[in-house]
């Protein structure tokens, strides 16, 4: 499309487009218009201005009322005009300025027409562009108090549009046209005549005028629905920002004269709407706008948006550097909104919140004369007597941005808080608000309720506790929020970073000696303390004058560390067990009373029993108690580094009393302060500290063991020792567990249950250190298998062909089914019972031992001394005594199981008491006793065989019979009772035991019958396949019998003989009826073929090698 850069060429080409809309004004007329001009070059165009400008302003002044989409059309074009070119003379800017208001308001009234959306956009944009377009001075002309009303009148339409209009595009359009019509314009592509200070001063004598209209307005805009974004209150910030700084400017004042000037004749009547900025106009729109002020800071500082915040920042920059004096009112406002917004969650937020700060930290002086620190102090002193209000009434976000006032207020103090500290009133009022902020709920039940079962494995790497900031997740009576507590942490480090140690580690210990109900509280903030103390974790603006030196901080955190490990504050009640209770009575109790420190720590009798009976909340408090403190030990350990070591010996042994707590949060509290000590201290694990000082852990446990009466807690310290450690540990402690045995040996009526504890993490510590499988170190052979006849036939198999012929086959079975014949009826001749001569089992195998016996190993001597403990404690009256020592004489089985020379006469001496478990206890007991039988059978093999024939194979078969019509009529619930986990451990077992202990058969067919009744379809699924494994186990004994048993019962096919001459086989099963046995028999009939099979293609050497596998 072809240019017209002349005025001559545009006049001809614009010309009947002008005339034809002056003739008729319509919306064609005014496009043909706009489409012309866009062949128009902007120089041409500019000698054109008014021309074009007039059928368009014709339009609009035409009388009558106008379609809107007319009306639109002209303000577009007039737009596109005014944006190609300048206006440059006076009245023609004054006109059109007024001329696009009435556009919003025909009827001339101070409130927006209703208008259409579009039509109130285009009007704002063309209002924009036109202030943008004064050519130099023109536009100060618009400023001039004869031009006041009309200014008023745009003010006044853009202010209404801006907060009542829904369209977020015209709230933000006439937002911006607003600081563009106050001549703040922040944009960049244009450039902008600077203003003269004379000049400013000027226009903020005018728009003083305009202060509390527009001021009050965008206050109700920022602190609008959240629904309105984040835009249009960041727009309203910015403008009430440049508004206010620029009226309330303290240099502009300060050159302003107390007495109004006289204004002419001519303009009297005018001049009267310029207001006078003496001081007592500026001190009653101060307080105005603090009221202001102070509510938009409470809004804008929990506005979820960061930008929001960011524009709040740049508001208090702006008022404090430009009005601090003028508004006075407001400096605590300001300074409130600084500092909460300090710690934001924002980075953008909180970098330029600190740029802020480090401007302003300079000004020693603020109004009427007062330091900043004395404004701050008063302001801290206020919200701390504030603080349990607050967090009792406010929520979660509420006390977020509260704790954020605190800590802001903190830092911005720096080193001048001891200013605050040295204060008692003012210190009183900051420990007793956080006293009651740090209120924690103990009335969870779980927390009680959680315990540490069985021995837990070894540790890793330490943990880093201190750089996540946390330890346990604690649950506060005020608060739910994590940020919350971390926030907490944060003031108490900046008190710890900043303030006097001694004078702080003194306060709150005072109210950790005060009141129980403080204790907990004083703890955790004395752990902050000592952490901010030494530098570590916290978050400053200002580096402090001197930093504290190591031996304050030794000394500080030595004096704490004496008072958390005092046997009044480190054995609390945390359970109801009665051997654990009493032992923790003992230590309270014994300190419970003034001056108990000093007297003797055994209590009497009725003082135990008149204790009032603890409470779950009670014991929840002691649980959190013990845990913060144990946090504590981590906390120092980090603060002190490497010097640390020196406190070793104090603090070691009391953490790991505590890692072998029963209690599971106390336990967990402690293994964490092992991997800080340890992180501290450059060990580089658990294992290498406990190793490094057990001499001294060594010594603390055996003269503790002395005095167990009033030391009942050393075996926790042992066994924490053994679960944390490594084979190298046992030389160290050998001597120290014979103590615990001797102990045992005269405290087995009352403490019985905690040295078994013990027993039993020392024997999975040393089945996890020694024992290894069977194929590397094979059992001991003992005499009497030596010399039996099925390792006295072995040889003489190997050296004879591989594969028996058929007739001697035949033959010697049937001599082996005559002398069993014959042993069944007890007319086995003399001269053979006379090869087998009765002797007491445990006099072969001293016999045995007495010849060659090699020394035993350590570990075994003491797995040897725990055994004959338990053989003792196995018919103890207390179940739970009964369950622990089964566990231990399991796990010492397991440890002998390569020292068959003293395993075995152990194990006739466990046999009495063991049997009683296994046949008339608590159904606990026999479940234990169970799996001891299975681990000894394994172990001793055909030892155990004729005592479990005689005394257990009939108890076990009786029972699972009498119980086996129970199960099968039983629902899905049965499932999990103690009966069926009963029934499913023996049916797992006994087959393993039928293939270890070698049982005859009629041992195997008593036990046949009794797990047949489990093959029923009716018993539940896992009782079924556990009495399938049973004739799994017997087809490997002798599977013709199995084969025989089963056809009993179900026999699928008929045998016919292979000659005439003998007699048709007729089996028990053949000729039955499908019943609910037979699935699961001919599923075992299958399997024995399908070994019977494999077997013949490997051969008979390899038969045993096939079953296994077929077992699987």
């Amino acid at each position: 499309m072809a240019v017209f850069d002349t005025p001559q060429e545009a006049f001809g080409l614009l010309r009947p487009a002008c005339i034809q809309l002056t003739k008729v004004q319509t919306s064609e007329n005014v496009e043909q218009l706009q489409a012309r001009l866009q062949s128009v070059s902007d120089s041409a165009l500019q000698e054109l201005q008014e021309y074009v400008l007039f059928p368009l302003r014709f339009t609009l002044k035409t009388p009558g009322p106008k379609r809107e989409s007319l009306v639109q059309s002209v303000v577009q074009c007039i737009s596109s005009i005014l944006s190609a070119t300048c206006v440059k003379k006076q009245d023609l800017l004054q006109e059109l300025f007024s001329e696009l208001c009435t556009c919003l308001s025909p009827s001339g009234v101070q409130q927006p027409a209703p208008l259409s959306e579009e039509l109130k956009l285009s009007v704002i944009q063309a209002l924009h562009v036109l202030m943008h377009s004064a050519y130099g001075d023109i536009l100060l002309t618009l400023y001039q108090p004869s031009t006041l009303p009309h200014l008023g009148f745009a003010v006044s339409l853009l202010l209404a549009l801006a907060e009542r209009e829904k369209a977020k595009p015209i709230k933000l359009a006439a937002l911006k046209c607003l600081q563009v019509l106050i001549l703040q314009c922040d944009c960049q592509e244009e450039p902008h005549r600077h203003l003269d200070p004379e000049e400013i001063r000027h226009c903020g004598n005018l728009f003083a005028s305009f202060l509390p209209g527009l001021s009050m307005a965008l206050s109700r805009v920022i602190t609008g629905d959240l629904k309105q974004g984040h835009m249009v209150p960041v727009s309203a910030i910015r403008l009430f920002r440049h508004i206010v700084s620029m009226v309330m400017a303290d240099d502009q004042l300060a050159t302003i004269s107390r007495d109004k000037e006289k204004p002419s004749v001519e303009q009297s009547s005018l001049s009267e709407l310029v207001v006078h900025r003496g001081p007592e106009w500026v001190k009653s729109t101060a307080g105005k706008v603090s009221l202001l002020i102070h509510r938009i800071v409470e809004f804008a500082c929990l506005h979820p948006h960061w930008k929001v915040r960011l524009e709040l920042m740049e508001l208090v920059h702006h008022l404090l550097l430009k009005c601090s004096q003028s508004l006075e009112e407001s400096l605590g406002h300001l300074l409130k909104a600084l500092v909460g917004l300090v710690n934001d969650e924002s980075q953008e937020v909180q970098c330029r919140c600190r740029e802020v700060l480090r401007s302003i930290a300079g000004l020693r002086v603020v109004a009427e004369n007062r330091a900043l620190v004395d404004v701050l102090s008063e302001n801290l002193h206020s919200l701390a007597t504030a603080l349990p209000r607050l967090m009792n009434s406010q929520d979660d976000q509420g006390k977020f941005s509260t704790l954020n006032l605190l800590l802001g207020y903190l830092k911005l103090l720096g080193p001048q808080v001891n200013v605050v500290l040295n204060s008692a009133a003012h210190l009183q009022r900051l420990s007793k608000a956080l006293m009651q902020v740090l209120e924690l709920d103990v009335t969870d039940v779980k927390i009680v309720e959680a315990r540490r079962w069985g021995p837990d494995g070894s540790l890793g790497e330490p943990s880093g506790l201190l750089q996540e900031g946390k330890g346990q997740k604690k649950y506060f009576r005020f608060f739910i929020d994590e940020r919350i507590f971390l926030l907490i942490q944060q003031v108490c480090r900046v008190l710890g970073y900043y303030g006097n140690l001694y004078l702080l580690v003194d306060h709150f210990m005072g109210l950790y000696s005060e009141s129980v109900a403080y204790r907990k509280q004083a703890a955790m903030v004395l752990n902050e303390l000592i952490t901010g103390a030494a530098g570590r974790g916290v978050d400053v603006l200002h580096e402090r004058e001197t930093a504290v030196s190591m031996e304050d901080l030794k000394g500080s955190v030595t004096s704490v560390l004496e008072e958390y490990t005092d046997p009044a504050n480190w054995y609390l009640l945390t359970s109801l067990d009665s051997e654990g209770a009493s032992e923790e009575l003992t230590h309270s109790g014994a300190h419970a009373i003034p001056g108990g420190a000093h007297g003797s720590p055994v209590i009497s009798a009725p003082s135990l029993s008149s204790a009032p009976s603890p409470t779950i909340r009670s014991m929840n408090s002691n649980i959190w108690q013990i845990c913060i403190q144990l946090e504590g030990v981590g906390c120092f350990a980090h603060a002190l580094g490497k010097e640390f070591h020196l406190l070793l010996a104090s603090a070691l042994y009391p953490v790991l009393e505590k890692a072998g707590d029963g209690t599971l949060l106390v336990s967990q509290a402690a293994i964490g302060a092992l991997g800080d000590v340890c992180q501290a201290c450059g060990y580089g694990s658990v294992q290498r500290l406990i190793n490094a000082n057990s001499d001294y852990l060594v010594n603390g446990i055996s003269l503790n063991l002395r005095r167990v009466a009033h030391q009942p807690h050393a075996s926790r310290v042992l066994q924490a020792m053994l679960r944390h450690s490594d084979a190298s540990l046992l030389p160290l402690v050998e001597d120290v567990i014979q103590d615990v045995l001797v102990t045992l040996d005269q405290f087995y009526d009352d403490r019985a249950f905690s040295f078994l504890g013990l027993l039993s993490t020392l024997m999975t510590a040393l089945v996890q250190w020694f024992v290894v499988s069977s194929e590397e170190h094979p059992k001991e052979q003992t005499l009497e298998q030596l010399n039996s006849p099925s390792l006295r036939a072995a040889p003489q198999q190997g050296d004879g062909p591989g594969i028996t012929p058929l007739g001697q086959e035949v033959e010697q079975f049937f001599l082996d089914y005559v002398r069993q014949k014959q042993i069944a009826e007890g007319t086995l001749p003399c001269e053979e019972d006379e090869e087998v001569p009765p002797a007491p089992p445990e006099l072969e195998m001293g016999d045995a031992g007495a010849e060659g016996e090699l020394p035993l190993p350590a570990h075994a001597r003491i797995a040897k001394d725990v055994m004959e403990r338990c053989c003792h404690l196995l018919s103890d009256k207390s179940l739970r005594v009964r369950l622990k020592v089964l566990d231990v004489l399991e796990l010492c089985v397991t440890v002998l199981q390569g020292h068959e020379t003293h395993l075995l006469p152990l194990a006739h001496r466990a046999w009495p008491a063991l049997v009683p478990r296994l046949v008339n206890d608590d159904p606990r007991a026999v479940l234990r006793a169970f799996k001891v039988l299975c681990t000894l059978a394994e172990a001793c093999g055909d030892f155990l065989r004729r005592r479990f024939s005689t005394d257990v194979l009939p108890k076990l078969a009786s029972s699972l019979e009498s119980q086996a019509p129970v199960s099968a009529r039983a629902g899905p619930v049965y499932s999990h009772t103690l009966a069926f986990k009963l029934q499913l451990a023996v049916l797992q077992g006994l087959g393993a035991l039928c293939e270890t202990l070698d049982l005859g058969e009629s041992d195997l067919t008593r036990a046949a019958d009794a797990c047949l009744l489990y093959l029923s379809a009716r018993q539940p699924a896992p009782l079924q396949e556990a009495a399938r494994s049973v004739f799994l186990h017997v087809m490997h004994v002798d599977p013709d019998a199995a084969w025989l048993f089963l056809n009993e019962a179900c026999c699928p096919l008929p045998y016919e003989p292979p000659h005439p001459s003998l007699r048709p086989v007729k089996l028990g099963g053949a000729g039955r009826l499908r019943n609910e046995f037979t699935a699961n028999v001919l599923g075992l009939l299958r399997e024995l073929q399908r070994l019977e099979a494999a077997t013949v293609q490997a051969g008979p050497q390899d038969e045993p090698c096939a079953l296994s596998e077929a077992l699987g």
